[in-house]
């Protein structure tokens, strides 16, 4: 952490971060389910499907910030 950033900065940010974690993948796992109910799938395929792409895709951006630092 660089000196001139105050802890409620990198607080903040990480935070933040968190929240939008939360929400792409809770949206995408709402879309994937409401797919899935359209479609009358048995077996959710697109909420699994959705779930793990967003999840592979914050985990990616996560690693992209923490390495630019």
């Amino acid at each position: 952490m660089p000196k001139d950033e105050k802890p409620i900065n990198s607080f903040a940010r990480y935070s933040g971060l968190g929240l939008q974690m939360l929400v792409t993948i809770g949206v995408g796992a709402w879309l994937g389910y409401k797919l899935d109910q359209y479609l009358e799938l048995k077996f959710p395929v697109f909420l699994l499907t959705f779930v793990f792409l967003l999840f592979g895709g914050v985990m990616y951006q996560l690693y992209r910030m923490l390495n630019k630092e």
